[in-house]
C-alpha cells in the first residue's frame, strides 16, 4: 500500500535521462539543513535521542521517484528532510508492476537521487547506510513487495540485484510462481521455483522479505533461507487477528534465524470499525518486543508519509476502492493508512517517546528506530553463507 503508487505519470519514462526533463531545477542547498535543525513536532523526552539516532523506516514512500511529478516537490523534500529519517526502504514496481513498469520506477528513483545528491544516497551496500548518517543525508533502499516483475524468471533476480534492489518478496497478497500470499489460504507454501529463488537471493545478498507471505510460505521461507529473513512491515496476529499479521510462532522463528520484524501503521492493527491510534500501534510493538526480543524488532510504517489532509482522505478512499476492484486489497482496507494522533512526517519520534514512556531505555529505543534493521541488512548483504541466529541481547 502506498500514498505514491497512484501517481504514475513518471512510469511513461524509461530512463534517468528522460526523467530529468521533468525534474525541476532546484538548488540542493534548499534541502541541506542538518537533521538537528528540523522543526520539531513537540517537546518530548525523546527529542534529544531522536536527533542523534540512526532512524530507518523499512517501508515508506513507495515509488519515491514519482515525487518528481508533484508540483509541491520542494515542500515534500523539506518534509522528508525534517522527518529525522536517516534511511528508508522504498517499494518499486508496486503491487503488480510489470517488468517494464518496474524498470521505469527504478529509473525514476535513480534520477531523483542523482538530481539531489546533497540530500539522498542510493543504498548499494551497507556502508551507504552509515555514510548517510555521517553526511546528514537520507539513504534509499530499493525494494520489491511483489514478484510480478520477476514473472517466473530467476535470472531477473540477478538483473534487479545489478540495479541495486536489495530487498525482494516471493509474493504480494496472492499466489505466484514462487510462493503464496496471505490472501490465498494458509496451506500452500514455497514452490520448487521459489526454493531456487530463495537460494539465489541468499547467494546474491538480497534480503528475503516475507511480509506478505501466508503462514506456510512464511515458515518455508524462514527454514529454507541461509541468511536471516525479514518481515519489513507487518503486525502481530495475537494482538489482532488478520491475514497480514504474523503469529507468535512465525515471529519467534524469524528471531531465532536472526531476522527483524518491522511493525506497520496500517489499519490492520485493529477492528475495521475505527481508525488505529498510537496506543494500538504500541500494543503490537510491545508484543513484538516480548516475543522476538529487543534485537529483532523495528519499524516499517507502510502508511502515509506526509501529513494527511481532508483532500488526501478523499483520494485515499478512491485508491482503496480501486485496489478492492483489482483484487489487491486486504480485509480492513476501508480506512486510510495512517494513525491520526501521530499525523506528521516525524511520526517515528512519537514512537520513540512512546517506547520511553513504556519503560524501555534508550538502548532498546535506538535499536527499534533503526539499528536492528541496519544490523540484519549488514549480515544479509555481506555475510558469506551461514544460517544466522538470534543475536545477543548485549547492546
Amino acid at each position: 500500500m502506498s500514498d505514491k503508487w497512484t501517481r504514475r505519470e513518471v512510469l511513461a519514462l524509461s530512463s534517468s535521462a528522460l526523467l530529468a526533463t521533468v525534474l525541476p531545477v532546484m538548488p540542493a542547498r534548499a534541502f541541506a539543513a542538518r537533521r538537528d535543525e528540523a522543526v520539531l513536532v513537540g517537546k518530548t523526552n525523546a527529542e534529544a535521542l531522536y536527533r542523534k539516532a540512526f532512524v530507518l523506516d523499512c517501508n515508506t514512500l513507495a515509488s519515491i521517484g514519482s515525487l518528481a511529478a508533484d508540483k509541491d516537490i520542494g515542500t515534500e523534500l523539506r518534509a522528508i528532510r525534517n522527518s529525522g529519517l536517516t534511511a528508508l526502504k522504498s517499494t518499486l514496481g508496486g503491487a503488480s508492476g510489470t517488468f517494464e513498469e518496474t524498470v521505469a520506477d527504478i529509473a525514476a528513483a535513480q534520477a531523483l537521487i542523482e538530481r539531489y545528491p546533497d540530500m539522498f544516497i542510493k543504498v548499494a551496500d551497507h556502508d551507504d547506510l552509515e555514510r548517510a548518517g555521517r553526511e546528514h543525508k537520507i539513504a534509499i533502499i530499493f525494494s520489491f513487495e511483489a514478484a510480478s516483475m520477476l514473472e517466473d524468471k530467476l535470472e531477473r533476480i540477478d538483473l534487479f540485484r545489478q540495479l541495486d534492489v536489495r530487498v525482494m518478496q516471493l509474493s504480494y497478497n496472492h499466489r505466484t510462481p514462487f510462493g503464496c500470499g496471505c490472501l490465498d489460504g494458509e496451506s500452500d507454501g514455497v514452490t520448487a521455483l521459489g526454493r531456487k529463488a530463495i537460494a539465489r537471493m541468499n547467494e546474491l545478498g538480497v534480503a528475503l522479505d516475507l511480509s506478505h507471505a501466508n503462514v506456510r510460505t512464511t515458515a518455508d521461507g524462514i527454514a529454507m533461507s541461509t541468511r536471516p529473513p525479514v518481515f519489513t512491515h507487518s503486525g502481530c496476529r495475537s494482538v489482532f487477528e488478520h491475514p497480514r499479521n504474523k503469529a507468535d510462532r512465525e515471529m519467534k522463528a524469524l528471531a531465532d534465524k536472526g531476522g527483524v520484524m518491522g511493525i506497520y501503521m496500517l489499519p490492520f492493527l485493529t477492528v475495521d470499525t475505527r481508525q488505529p491510534m498510537l496506543e494500538d500501534y504500541m500494543r503490537h510493538m510491545v508484543h513484538a518486543l516480548d516475543v522476538c526480543g529487543e534485537d529483532h524488532v523495528g519499524i516499517g510504517t507502510d502508511s502515509m508519509f506526509f501529513t494527511v489532509t481532508d483532500s488526501d482522505l478523499k483520494a485515499i478512499a478512491a485508491d482503496e476502492e480501486a485496489r478492492r476492484k483489482a483484487g489487491l486489497g486486504a480485509p480492513g482496507e476501508n480506512r486510510p493508512p495512517y494513525i491520526p494522533d501521530i499525523n506528521t512526517p516525524r511520526k517515528l519520534e512519537r514512537v520513540a517517546d512512546a517506547l520511553l514512556e513504556h519503560g524501555y531505555g534508550s538502548r532498546v529505543t535506538e535499536k527499534v528506530l533503526g539499528r536492528n534493521f541496519s544490523r540484519v541488512f549488514k549480515e544479509i548483504w555481506t555475510a558469506q553463507g551461514g544460517a544466522g541466529g538470534r543475536s545477543s541481547d548485549a547492546a
